[in-house]
C-alpha cells in the first residue's frame, strides 16, 4: 500500500508543479508532512542532500523519501511518480511543438505561470529558512543559540560567494565542510 501511496503522491506533485524542483518543495513538504512520513527537520536534511548530489532536485528528493519509507521499491515508486508526468507532457509537447509555439493560449498560460513559480520558490525559501534558522519557533531566545549564529554565518558567507560568482560546486563543498566542522565543534 505504501508503494502505491508513494507513487500517487509524487505523481500528483510532478503533474501539478511547474518550474522545477524548488517550485515542488512546498508541495513535497505539505504532502510528506500530511502523510506523517517525515518531520520538517528531516525534510530539510533531505533537501540539503538532494541539493548536494548530482541529478535533478525533485528526482533526488523523491528517491530519498521513497527509500526512507520503503527501501529500494519505495525509491523506484516515488521516482517514477515524480518523473512520469513530465515525461508524458514533454512527449506531447514535442509532438505538437509547432502548434504550441505560436498559440495565444499557451503564451498566456506561460505568462501566468511565471509569477506563480516565483511565489512557490519564495515559499520554499521561507519554509526551509524557518526550519534551519528557527527550528523551535521564532523567539528572541534563538539569538542566544550558537546553532542560529553558525547557520546565519554560513548562509551569509555562501550568499557573498554566490554574488561574487564563485562556482556553485565550490560553494556546496565549502558549505558542507563548514557544516561538518561546526557540528563537530558545537556537538550539533
Amino acid at each position: 500500500m505504501i508503494l502505491l501511496e508513494l507513487f500517487w503522491t509524487f505523481f500528483k506533485i510532478g503533474l501539478f508543479t511547474f518550474g522545477g524542483g524548488y517550485a515542488m518543495l512546498p508541495l513535497i513538504q505539505g504532502e510528506v508532512e500530511a502523510h506523517g512520513w517525515l518531520q520538517s527537520a528531516e525534510l530539510v536534511n533531505f533537501v540539503a542532500v538532494s541539493e548536494s548530489t548530482p541529478g535533478p532536485f525533485a528526482v533526488n528528493i523523491a528517491t530519498y523519501v521513497g527509500v526512507e519509507l520503503a527501501g529500494v521499491p519505495g525509491a523506484l515508486c516515488a521516482t517514477m511518480g515524480v518523473v512520469l508526468p513530465s515525461f508524458v507532457i514533454i512527449l506531447l509537447v514535442a509532438r505538437c511543438f509547432a502548434a504550441f509555439q505560436s498559440s495565444f493560449f499557451v503564451r498566456g498560460c506561460m505568462a501566468g505561470l511565471k509569477p506563480a513559480v516565483i511565489g512557490l520558490i519564495g515559499a520554499a525559501v521561507i519554509s526551509v529558512g524557518e526550519t534551519v534558522f528557527f527550528p523551535n519557533g521564532i523567539s528572541a531566545g534563538v539569538l542566544g543559540q550558537s546553532e542560529f549564529w553558525v547557520s546565519a554565518g554560513v548562509f551569509a558567507m555562501m550568499l557573498l560567494l554566490a554574488f561574487r560568482k564563485v562556482h556553485p560546486i565550490l560553494i556546496i563543498c565549502l558549505s558542507a565542510v563548514l557544516g561538518v566542522a561546526a557540528g563537530f565543534c558545537l556537538g550539533l
